[in-house]
């Protein structure tokens, strides 16, 4: 089976997006019993922030998320911004704080992999239809202060 359409992937997070911001987290923030933040990234080619909807796990400090794109050839963009910049900006609920971002080393994937697996089988299946290695990215709180505390400024680092 191939991925969804792009154009399909955007349009639903979009719709997630604003519902998540809209409600604070109230609506959006879980998703078929998973846990879902917001990241926002700067554009390595824009410049502008774009910000997308994602599962994700908790690893001691870090927040886990997988770069699945549903299995689709290329890897998704916000991804490959943070590969451009390594900073982005994370909303659970209605807390908003910067992170840093770094791919899983060899011998941290196939354990955060695992684990992501077994949050949602889907990533397996996401990881079949497509020849590349999907990346696994824990992101950490650049700034001090409670855990998922807000960041004021509602800026991106």
């Amino acid at each position: 089976m191939p991925p969804p359409r792009r154009s399909t992937i955007k349009a639903v997070s979009a719709f997630h997006r604003v519902i998540y911001r809209a409600t604070r987290g109230r609506l959006g923030r879980r998703l078929a019993d998973h846990p879902i933040l917001l990241l926002t990234t700067t554009g390595r080619l824009s410049g502008r922030p774009h910000t997308v909807p994602l599962l994700y796990l908790e690893e001691g400090d870090d927040l886990v998320v997988i770069a699945s794109f549903a299995g689709h050839p290329r890897h998704p963009a916000w991804y490959l911004n943070l590969q451009h910049h390594g900073c982005a900006v994370v909303q659970i609920d209605g807390d908003r704080f910067p992170v840093t971002a770094r791919e899983a080393t060899p011998e941290e994937r196939p354990r955060l992999w695992d684990r992501a697996v077994a949050e949602y089988s889907g990533y397996a299946a996401y990881q079949r239809r497509t020849a590349r290695l999907i990346p696994v990215v824990l992101l950490r709180r650049t700034s001090g202060g409670r855990r998922h505390a807000a960041n004021s400024s509602g800026t991106q680092p």
